[in-house]
């Protein structure tokens, strides 16, 4: 068993590099409740400016932020336009409909990008009968898909559809930075179109916690009690901000390396036998491996890795994820490699 553990399950695992411990440490203080934390104002104002809306709200998780932005566009019985394959409609425990009363309608992707004309057709006509139809969700980078990035093409094209029958537009964009940097344009261009955005500080840009929802000032102020109602009220959160103006201001630009080294992976491990990679949706910094050649289940590859000192996340039935974050060099894509080949060797690892 080596002790050289490699984190590659999620770019959530990094830790806070010492500059954003000493941006934390340095911080300047006040209550946040009573719009008096320096630290936060800043750091609102400074992510509103970057996502290129007119307001920002700091929020304790994407979970949160999401769902206090869909409190703040609808109600009990409104209908929600939405993928099935979305992070908010697949992992945040059903919040959009036990916690908003908001009903979903969904639209299945493929491979992450929604259909334009399917989506308007199931925007149905205001009917006594229906759910009033609100929303439309969309995701960018899409995680299940395996961090696709959705063209801008193709996004303003689902927010022309939206406009046309009245939808308000939500973006969670937990990783636009990194579908910006793919598509090599600026994250306000996704923003144009939209009503709102929940952005998260956690994935990619090195901070403990912490997301933020942007949108115009009223929106922002609805979104504000929103997350009151969630327990969201904080004090003296300018230690979370610090961190996010740290990370905003230095740790975007350099998601790149992790896109690069996401396609570095993929090639390698294609060149394992019994596994492959469809290198074509790797987009931004995540790998989805086929290991169905290997006879394994994910579960039993997952717990072989770990013993070899690789954590990955599982994605049953025959797929594991790989996620490169900013703890990783080009030395640690070799090693995981190297790692992943002894496994399927039935080899043992030594420190």
């Amino acid at each position: 068993m080596t002790k050289d553990i490699i984190n590659i399950r999620s770019d959530t695992q990094t830790l806070p590099m010492p500059e954003m411990l000493e941006a934390i440490c340095n911080a300047q203080l006040g209550d946040d409740t009573y719009g008096e934390d320096p630290t936060v104002k800043e750091f609102e104002s400074l992510a509103a400016q970057m996502v290129g809306m007119e307001a920002a709200l700091l929020v304790l998780s994407g979970n949160m932020g999401n769902l206090a932005a869909l409190m703040a566009h609808g109600g009990p019985g409104d209908e929600v336009i939405i993928d099935p394959d979305s992070h908010i409609f697949y992992y945040e425990v059903g919040g959009l409909a036990n916690i908003a009363g908001l009903m979903p309608k969904v639209v299945p992707s493929h491979k992450g990008m929604l259909d334009p004309d399917e989506v308007a057709a199931a925007i149905r006509p205001h009917n006594l009968h229906y759910p009033t139809p609100r929303l439309l969700c969309l995701e960018n980078t899409h995680n299940r898909s395996g961090g696709r990035v959705i063209p801008l093409k193709l996004h303003n094209a689902l927010c022309h559809v939206a406009k046309e029958h009245q939808l308000a537009i939500h973006l969670d964009g937990a990783r636009i930075f990194n579908a910006a940097i793919s598509e090599g344009v600026n994250v306000s261009d996704y923003t144009e179109n939209i009503d709102s955005m929940q952005v998260c500080l956690t994935k990619g840009l090195g901070c403990p916690l912490g997301s933020f929802v942007a949108g115009s000032r009223e929106f922002i102020a609805k979104v504000d009690r929103a997350r009151k109602r969630l327990g969201g009220g904080m004090r003296q959160a300018g230690i979370i901000a610090a961190a996010g103006t740290y990370a905003l201001k230095n740790n975007v630009e350099r998601l790149a390396e992790d896109h690069r080294r996401a396609r570095q992976l993929a090639d390698f491990i294609n060149e394992v036998p019994g596994l492959s990679v469809d290198t074509t949706t790797v987009e931004s910094n995540m790998v989805y491996i086929d290991h169905s050649g290997t006879g394994l289940t994910s579960g039993e590859f997952a717990k072989k890795l770990r013993e070899a000192g690789v954590i990955v996340s599982t994605r049953p039935p025959r797929h594991i994820r790989m996620c490169t974050n900013l703890h990783h060099e080009d030395h640690t894509i070799d090693e995981v490699v190297k790692r992943v080949r002894l496994v399927l060797n039935c080899e043992t690892v030594y420190a």
